[in-house]
């Protein structure tokens, strides 16, 4: 009997003394809240650093409700929780926090909330409204959240934005990767940027980096003017460059680009092209295709190789195609006095002078700042294995050099120009043309021209130079100069019947052409020649010296051109 009333009496003071600590406890004005001791089963276990009132509540033998409230502070391993007031459930250690959350983890990330539910054994927090989550390198702003603190990993649904910087990107949902800095968006993506604004459907975003990788439908707006379109890319808004694939089109003002493979660097102005590349220039009035194109945007040229073809348009179908084993374009600054000059900067003002051309004549460095566009003139240069097709005229050589300024095709270096049944051949030939059809052609050294009248016979006029002009795109008229010129002829009769050859010499040959068959020879000065009989013309005599027939190497299709 007296062991049950002191057990009794024991009892009442511990109940005594537990109510007064909690009474104490509640009216303090910043208590430090320790926790019970976690038990076995437990793995983690919150804890509570600092509040301004602290009630309990069990909610039956297993379950203990915890309420904080006024400056609240968690903690969790190293991640601090601060709060208006949060209510945690000891059972199931989940944590629901209300009022200016902010989650610290070690310094590093920092997230902000108006209301969080924190599952403690998975670590993983829900967050809603006014949500704020930086890693120093980013933002990110949302208002529903999902979050773990294990992985560093956070998805949102139903918007979100991201702001790094000058680069601001909104996507309807997206994933948050904080070790690695990437963020995934998805639906409806948007980057803006000073330089660029970007529509995509799906898209990786590095904060650290500044790399953007793209996949699905995307288009880019450049604030310059330009547009890309393409499928999948990167693009490093850091140092400016860019890779696109999936024959991704890209467009400014004049010129379209499209091919397998695209890159460019802002810092040099030079964009690649690899793999069926096309370059459309509509100001101009030409394309170039190869499997590899290089763009220097700075001063406007390109430099085309493997297997590449350049195409000017003419009127109607009427288009001339060169193919080279390499093509280059450039343009030329005109000074006041008309001497021509490579430039920096293919600009309206303030074009910069980088150096003298390579031109004869080319003047020293100057400043053209107020030159004019205009003043500019476009130049192309075709080197080795040279061949030209159009419909009404073809021609191969070593090397080529057009120029917009006069629309002359220079060939260099064993030329040959093919209209209808004629060739001809010269040490240099020069093409003129109007609205890209042939007017004039002027070769000299060595000039030949030789007319196939049959299998079996050949026209021939050879000298110095050759004069020619074209009549809508086909041979009329034909002077030639030499010491002395020298022509084999087959004249006809009314019936078209060869009559014989014409073996002549003199200071000057004219041949005139009709419905693109030579017809007439006519010799000037100093003539001395032999009409031999059709039966009886000698074979030493059938041909002039330099004579050679290269069908051989003429062009029959502009679909060979691209073998």
């Amino acid at each position: 009997m007296i062991d049950l009333l002191k057990s009794l009496r024991f009892g009442l003071i511990a109940a005594i003394l537990f109510v007064s600590d909690v009474t104490a406890y509640a009216q303090a004005p910043t208590p430090v809240i320790i926790p019970p001791s976690p038990t076995a089963d437990t793995m983690r276990v919150i804890e509570i650093i600092q509040g301004k009132s602290l009630r309990e509540k069990t909610i039956d033998s297993i379950t203990t409700i915890q309420t904080i409230a006024g400056n609240v502070v968690l903690k969790d391993g190293l991640t601090l929780f601060y709060c208006d007031s949060a209510v945690i459930n000891r059972r199931t250690n989940i944590l629901e926090a209300y009022g200016n959350i902010h989650i610290n983890q070690n310094d590093s990330i920092h997230t902000y909330a108006q209301q969080l539910r924190y599952i403690g054994k998975e670590r993983k927090a829900f967050l809603k409204k006014n949500i704020k989550l930086t890693d120093k390198a980013g933002t990110l702003f949302t208002n529903d959240l999902e979050y773990d603190l294990n992985t560093n990993i956070g998805k949102y649904k139903g918007g979100g934005r991201v702001i790094n910087k000058t680069t601001t990107l909104i996507s309807k949902d997206g994933t948050y990767y904080a070790d690695t800095k990437d963020v995934y968006f998805k639906g409806d993506v948007i980057l803006t940027d000073p330089k660029y604004k970007i529509n995509a459907d799906s898209l990786r975003y590095n904060t650290q980096t500044q790399i953007a990788d793209f996949t699905g439908p995307t288009y880019i707006k450049s604030k310059n003017g330009g547009d890309i379109f393409t499928t999948v890319g990167t693009y490093d808004l850091k140092n400016g460059k860019a890779f696109f694939g999936n024959r991704s089109v890209i467009q400014d003002s004049t010129r379209t680009y499209v091919a397998d493979n695209s890159a460019y660097d802002e810092a040099s102005g030079i964009a690649q092209l690899e793999g069926n590349a096309v370059v459309k220039d509509t100001a101009n009035g030409y394309t170039v295709l190869g499997n590899q194109i290089y763009l220097n945007k700075n001063n406007n040229s390109f430099l085309a190789t493997r297997k590449p073809v350049l195409i000017f348009k003419g009127d109607g179908k009427d288009s001339t195609f060169i193919a080279a084993d390499t093509l280059y374009s450039g343009v030329l600054q005109i000074d006041s006095t008309g001497k021509a000059h490579a430039i920096q900067r293919d600009t309206l003002y303030e074009t910069k002078v980088i150096g003298k051309s390579d031109l004869p004549g080319g003047a020293q460095l100057m400043d053209s700042s107020r030159q004019k566009k205009d003043s500019t003139i476009r130049f192309f240069q075709a080197f080795h294995h040279v061949r030209i097709f159009n419909d009404s005229l073809q021609a191969v050589c070593d090397s080529l050099y057009y120029s917009s300024e006069d629309s002359v095709f220079r060939l260099f270096t064993d030329p040959l120009v093919f209209a209808n049944n004629s060739q001809i051949a010269g040490d240099t030939i020069l093409l003129f043309t109007r609205n890209k059809k042939a007017e004039r052609i002027y070769v000299f050294e060595n000039a030949m021209l030789v007319n196939r009248a049959n299998s079996q016979m050949y026209n021939q006029i050879a000298g110095r130079t050759i004069n020619g002009y074209f009549k809508e795109g086909q041979l009329d008229y034909m002077r030639t100069k030499g010491s002395p010129a020298e022509s084999v002829f087959y004249p006809q009769d009314d019936d078209s019947a060869y009559i014989g050859m014409n073996r002549s010499k003199g200071d000057l040959i004219d041949i005139y052409f009709d419905n693109k068959e030579l017809r007439r020879v006519k010799l000037v000065n100093d003539v001395d020649g032999t009409l031999y009989p059709i039966r009886q013309i000698p074979e030493d005599q059938k041909y002039l010296r330099r004579f050679t027939w290269k069908d051989g190497r003429r062009p029959k299709t502009k679909w060979e051109l691209f073998e």
